[in-house]
């Protein structure tokens, strides 16, 4: 509370509201005792701030500071653990003696550790805190959401001052596995709240100035489709403003992969990836939710700690890249200029914490088997084929770099049939009574989920086997399936692009990867390649060794990235729908919330109707990506209001509308949206009624627009009730909120000229 920097802000807000009331004549100047009484009321002012920080920070902070309670939570949280995960938790020896002669160092210089871990499951912060307990790591204060922080338990955890079963049922005990021990809570959204966002940055200067070790997570919540999440750059950019303003010298970064056989949210994560809204966490769930944990066996939890490295290190040396030359001591980040590049700066931190954990992660046998389950053609696979095929994706992923689970020396068959038995029949079935036990997919939607653990391995061979489909869904003979190098280049550009927000890709640029993975390909006998006399590329096509082999290698490479090839048309296709209908004089805007929830209606209908080929394509997690994408290359444009009531709203942006017919008023399958959706298309995983093109624009295009005419009305009427008992987003904007638009709409253009990347 004494920290220079939140006093300041303090004095600054009092000092700002002192000259709003001396400006609406609450205090009048030409008092006598106007010098007495403007001092006076900042003097109140002063104080009244500073017991709201008080409160704040007594509901932030982390109070995790009683031994017994320490003691006595380990041995509880880890019987409560290794009972829902029998098989224990894994570490590398090798990174855990690394880590410690690491946290040594760290000690002796007074620096703090920060954990970026990945996070799948609230298990993640659990697992940490005991591996730290066991290698006598200071336990680092996790940064919580307050949707954690309800009655009793939140507080319990924060203060951790009783004994650790004190008040609490055997079953509140159990549900204590879904709650961050050492918790420091902060909001989801700072919004303008000026003396919030001070008071974290003070505790986290504090945090980092005392040497506490930190753990936050990078991907800001739990990923609910099984990948990596992008990165949040909430805490990161306190941690980095930190040390640019010199508050702190250093800081140690340590990424964590912490990977599962079976994650235990999996069936609720499907629930909300169809669009059931997530529930907010409460005191009744928390005592009634858990009582099963301890009959569950989800076999085991593997932790890998990346090499960590020292921040500053990383800052100098992207500073020494922007500026051509040492940095100066002191840079100015309040000028424009230099907060694009700290914000360029940031971007690169945050993905290059995703990468390292990417590097470290290790593929468990649940992942191996949905990953083969959901790339082979038909209903379903031998056992002697799913072993076959295991073994041969295990020897990918070794090729590529990654890590596969060890399991000692048992022999492969009975690893997977380990990891049958973990994901249980809800997933995966067997049909009995056959020549040879064969397995199929119960649930596809939730085993996906598995799948995407594998995904970033093989996310530059999946590219460019969906860019090469572009010619391969021809058919005929390999001539006219062969593409021509340049129109693989820009397709795969193209796809690479449009998935920035979904994968992290290696830094080395594209023509670098692209060469590699042509390479690679060609050396595995995927693909053939033609050269000129100069050795240059000149086109690619499919090997004969894989066309006889039919094609199950090139298949395995499409089947993994075409639900998202299909989430993204499917999002793009439903944009169509939001093209104002004819006679509207104004520009009607659509919350974002209703227009994704109608893509997944539509998504869902196509689907059913033979359209769709994957139904995670309606997935809400994959659709607000592709949103937030096409929002990124200015397709759509969305309004926040600051009106926190108002929800954000969209439309599509003019230049990008089809065309409607002058007559009938119907969607016109042209322009430069259907030109876009067409693109993603020429990837897409051939299938029933794709061929009739006609057809296919005629039926999709009546039923987004269908859809997308009752967003409208629904927006209009909502408008029009207002007032009425009807709460909802105005249609239209106020002049604030265009004022709002044009400033937004010119900083994306200027945004992406100094990004400097490929666009779609």
């Amino acid at each position: 509370m004494s920290a220079t920097l939140l006093q300041t802000k303090i004095a600054q807000l009092a000092d700002m509201r002192v000259a709003v009331e001396e400006k609406q004549g609450l205090l009048n100047p030409d008092d006598r005792d106007f010098v007495v009484k403007k001092a006076q009321r900042r003097a109140v002012l002063v104080q009244a701030l500073q017991e709201v920080a008080e409160n704040l920070t007594d509901k932030m902070i982390c109070k995790f500071d009683s031994k017994p309670f320490i003691r006595g939570a380990y041995y509880l949280v880890t019987q409560l653990l290794l009972r829902a995960y029998h098989q224990g938790i894994h570490v590398s020896s090798e990174e855990v003696l690394r880590l410690r002669r690491v946290a040594e160092e760290a000690a002796r210089k007074k620096q703090s550790i920060i954990f970026l871990p990945c996070h799948r499951s609230h298990v993640d912060y659990v697992s940490m805190q005991l591996l730290c307990y066991r290698l006598g790591l200071a336990l680092p204060v996790v940064v919580a959401g307050d949707n954690l922080n309800f009655p009793i338990v939140g507080s319990f955890l924060q203060h951790a001052g009783k004994p650790p079963l004190l008040g609490f049922s055997v079953r509140a005990a159990r549900r204590m596995l879904i709650v961050p021990p050492g918790a420091m809570y902060i909001r989801r959204s700072f919004g303008d709240d000026q003396l919030y966002s001070t008071l974290v940055q003070t505790y986290i200067d504090v945090l980092l100035q005392g040497g506490y070790n930190l753990e936050c997570f990078i991907e800001g919540g739990r990923s609910r489709t099984g990948k990596l999440l992008p990165p949040k750059f909430g805490i990161l950019n306190f941690v980095l403003d930190s040390l640019l303003s010199g508050r702190v010298e250093d800081a140690i970064i340590c990424p964590v992969s912490t990977q599962y056989d079976k994650v235990i949210e999996t069936e609720g994560y499907v629930t909300e990836l169809l669009g059931v809204p997530k529930k907010k966490e409460n005191l009744a769930d928390f005592l009634t939710g858990g009582s099963s944990v301890l009959s569950l066996r989800l076999g085991r939890v593997d932790v890998r700690f990346h090499e960590p490295w020292s921040l500053r290190g990383f800052i100098n040396e992207q500073l020494l890249r922007i500026y051509k030359m040492p940095p100066p001591i002191n840079i100015d980040w309040r000028d424009t200029k230099n907060q694009a590049r700290r914000q360029k700066l940031l971007r690169t931190l945050g993905y290059k914490v995703l990468a390292d954990i990417n590097a470290v992660s290790v593929v468990m046998p649940t992942a191996l088997i949905g990953t083969v389950l959901l790339t082979l053609r038909g209903r379903g696979v031998g056992r002697t084929e799913l072993i076959r095929r295991v073994e041969w994706l295990t020897d990918r992923i070794r090729a590529k770099g990654g890590r596969v689970a060890h399991f000692g020396n048992a022999p492969l068959p009975d690893v997977i049939e380990r990891g049958l038995d973990v994901l249980g029949k809800d997933l995966v079935g067997v049909v009995e009574g056959l020549a040879e036990p064969t397995y199929y997919a119960v649930d596809r939607f939730q085993l996906s989920f598995y799948r995407n653990m594998t995904i970033h391995l093989f996310i530059s061979e999946a590219l460019v086997a969906a860019a090469l489909y572009t010619r391969v869904k021809r058919g005929g003979g390999p001539p006219i399936q062969d593409i021509p190098y340049q129109d693989l280049h820009d397709q795969v550009l193209f796809l690479s692009s449009l998935f920035r927000g979904e994968f992290i890709y290696s830094g080395e640029g594209l023509a670098t990867n692209l060469e590699r993975t042509l390479l690679g390909l060609e050396a595995d006998n995927v693909i053939h390649i033609e050269r000129d006399e100069e050795g240059n590329i000149t086109k690619v096509g499919l090997s004969d060794a894989e066309r006889a082999a039919g094609r199950e290698n090139y298949d395995f490479y499409c089947f993994l990235i075409w639900p998202f090839i299909e989430a993204s048309w499917l999002a793009a296709v439903s944009l169509m729908g939001l093209t104002p209908p004819v006679g509207t004089k104004d520009d009607i805007w659509v919350q974002v919330s209703k227009a994704q929830e109608s893509a997944q209606l539509l998504g869902k209908t196509l689907y059913h109707q033979g359209d769709l080929s994957y139904f995670e394509a309606v997935n809400k997690e994959t659709l607000k990506n592709s949103y937030q994408r096409f929002e990124e290359e200015g397709i759509i444009q969305v309004v926040k209001s600051k009106d926190t009531r108002i929800p954000p709203r969209l439309r599509v942006a003019p230049e990008w509308r089809p065309g409607r017919d002058e007559k009938t008023g119907q969607l016109l399958a042209s322009g430069r949206l259907w030109d876009f959706t067409e693109k993603i298309a020429s990837s897409r995983r051939e299938g029933k009624n794709r061929r009739d093109g006609a057809t296919v624009s005629t039926r999709v295009v009546g039923l987004t627009d269908a859809l997308g005419r009752k967003l409208f009305e629904e927006a209009i009427s909502g408008e029009e009730g207002k007032g009425k008992g009807k709460a909802a987003a105005p249609a239209r904007l106020s002049r604030e909120d265009e004022r709002s638009l044009s400033r937004s709409v010119m900083e994306q253009k200027r945004r992406r000229r100094l990004e400097g990347r490929a666009h779609l």
